[in-house]
């Protein structure tokens, strides 16, 4: 039995495509003109929105008999740097044919003339996203459970494992002072979004610049690694595609393994940080961020002297990009009002790294 033929599409772990958001709507007519040209497909166009992420909007698209996932910059953003189409088109165009977990790029409008932004179609790839919970079939099956959390560890060390340099991909970071300029780069992103006072980020960031190890041996990074950015099959026995790589780079490993732990909520926090969209990682059978980090070190076999540095810079880099959505939503940039209650995220995140160095474990 597969966890999609037993839910039937309905449940939360399937990341259905919904109508679009009042404010986020893409010219179909345009769209439809573009894809004729591009792709030579012909038939009427069906436009919807997929309602996870909070950053690059994702659509999917119908077009006469074929499907596709279309990727653009949020409305309102002014911020290029974080929202650059062709930096994405770039990598996984490079990444495709030698990390099968990385979708086909089939198109790409780099003018954003098109829809007003630039943006790209990508091949549509379907199954099970865990963005919130489990399938009721595997609630109980700790086996099974675990298995999801060695696969998504065991993804990420593959993608560590790309020879960038020969795919292509070698100019797209300067490992050296990785690490340095992470902790100096987000501090000042945090400065110029700060809209409350909360003394636990800046605390963190200063013992973040204190604490910095030297920079291991590099790596592509993903940078924002987790349950929701991956397709598992539908009997969840392996992972099919990763997303959102518009924030991949090289760099050391382990700062992308500290934010896939900074995304990992465990039964042992406090009732307040499950709070935070984190999906099914407290589920009873999930495995610890101790396990996480240990099946990565294993299979990796890369070394750290201490996980808590990485960890604590996920959880700051994490507020910080939730600070930068409240930011856009306290200037009127966007109006979805998801983004109201980020200011709460960045103050549990803060609070958490701050408790995990004062104890120095995740």
């Amino acid at each position: 039995m597969t966890f999609e033929a037993a839910s039937g599409g309905a449940h939360p772990a399937f990341d259905a495509p919904r109508a679009v958001r009042a404010g986020e709507e893409l010219d179909a007519a345009a769209l439809t003109a573009f894809i004729e040209q591009e792709l030579g497909a012909h038939g009427p166009i069906s436009v919807q929105q997929f309602p996870g992420g909070h950053s690059n909007l994702t659509y999917a698209i119908t077009h006469g008999d074929r499907d596709y996932v279309l990727r653009r910059p949020p409305f309102g953003s002014k911020v290029k740097s974080a929202h650059d189409m062709g930096r994405e088109v770039a990598v996984l165009s490079k990444l495709a044919p030698v990390y099968g977990k990385a979708p086909r790029v089939l198109a790409f409008d780099e003018a954003g003339t098109i829809l007003g932004a630039p943006f790209y179609l990508m091949e549509r790839r379907r199954g099970v996203i865990l963005r919130r919970g489990l399938p009721p079939a595997l609630a109980a099956d700790h086996a099974a459970i675990q298995r999801i959390c060695e696969l998504l560890v065991d993804a990420l060390v593959e993608l560590h494992a790309v020879d960038y340099t020969a795919a292509g991909l070698g100019d797209f970071g300067k490992p050296a002072g990785y690490i340095e300029r992470q902790v100096t780069g987000w501090t000042e992103r945090y400065t110029k979004s700060q809209t409350d006072d909360i003394p636990a980020v800046t605390e963190v960031a200063a013992w973040l610049a204190q604490h910095r190890p030297a920079d291991g041996a590099p790596a592509l990074i993903h940078n924002d690694f987790k349950f929701d950015n991956v397709i598992f099959d539908g009997a969840l026995e392996s992972i099919t595609g990763v997303l959102d790589w518009e924030m991949t780079t090289i760099g050391d490993p382990l700062m992308d393994l500290g934010t896939t732990l900074s995304y990992w909520a465990q039964q042992s926090d406090p009732p307040a940080y499950h709070q935070l969209p984190f999906g099914p990682t407290a589920a009873p059978g999930m495995l610890t961020r101790d396990q996480i980090a240990r099946r990565y070190l294993e299979r990796s076999g890369r070394r750290a002297d201490s996980l808590v540095f990485y960890y604590a810079f996920g959880l700051i880099k994490t507020a910080v990009i939730a600070q930068q959505i409240y930011y856009r939503f306290k200037q009127g940039l966007t109006q979805d009002p998801r983004f109201a209650a980020m200011i709460m995220g960045v103050r549990l995140l803060s609070e958490q790294a701050r408790t995990a160095i004062d104890k120095q474990r995740l």
